[in-house]
């Protein structure tokens, strides 16, 4: 993985807690040498913090985004607005607020890469046509969405949609449930494999950014609960 921080202190003693949970770790001290690093290397996930000289973590982010899917965790000493938000708006999977326990950080780091490397089950499947059926191929549709979960591959209109792991996890878990109601919290724990109440910001804009890439028609809101995929 790549770790970009600025600060030498945390980015030694982080790197030296995940090289000892055994994380091959490559170091960044800017976002520029960061963006450069990552090129070159092509981390199978990055950890970037938000304030960095020269590019910030969020730029990093938007700029990695434009050619990769790489799970991103980023890292912030503010917790309580702009920061979160920007950066998963940005395109990072999950946040995490400084100074961070080494259990909590590497249990993150540890979800995100199972996200990453290992596809979800297989939505139930009923009557062919409806949400969360599937034709003889196994590929589920809802209105003019396909999303086949054996090559985890979505088509929108027979063009085929970019999904970062999280994104089609999510989408995943919609499809298991059309037409039911699923809490933030339910998604935390079966999506992010959050064990503890996690940041309710972190499904909510990543519900926005799926049903950017998917039609807002597909996911409807429902006010003090949570979300749905509509039949």
């Amino acid at each position: 993985m790549l770790l970009v921080e600025d600060d030498e202190v945390i980015r030694d003693s982080a790197q030296a807690v995940l090289v000892r949970y055994g994380y091959h770790v490559s170091t960044a001290p800017d976002g520029l040498t960061g963006l450069e690093m990552f090129r070159e290397e092509h981390p199978d996930l990055l950890l970037l913090d938000v304030m960095l000289p020269d590019l910030d973590g969020i730029g990093l982010c938007r700029r990695v985004r434009e050619t990769s899917l790489v799970p991103i965790l980023m890292m912030s000493a503010r917790g309580d607005g702009l920061d979160v938000v920007s950066g998963l708006e940005a395109g990072a999977d999950d946040y995490i607020v400084k100074p961070v326990e080494s259990a909590v950080l590497v249990a993150r780091i540890r979800a995100l890469l199972r996200r990453a490397r290992f596809p979800p089950q297989t939505p139930h499947t009923g009557e062919a046509g409806r949400p969360g059926s599937a034709d003889a191929g196994g590929v589920l549709t809802f209105g003019d969405v396909e999303l086949d979960p054996g090559a985890l591959e979505v088509r929108r209109a027979g063009q085929t949609v970019d999904l970062t792991p999280t994104e089609l996890r999510l989408l995943l878990e919609f499809a298991a449930n059309p037409g039911l109601v699923l809490e933030r919290r339910v998604l935390l724990r079966n999506v992010w494999e959050h064990a503890w109440d996690g940041d309710s910001r972190v499904v909510d804009l990543h519900v926005q950014r799926l049903r950017a890439k998917i039609g807002a028609e597909h996911i409807e809101t429902v006010r003090g609960f949570g979300y749905k995929l509509r039949r």
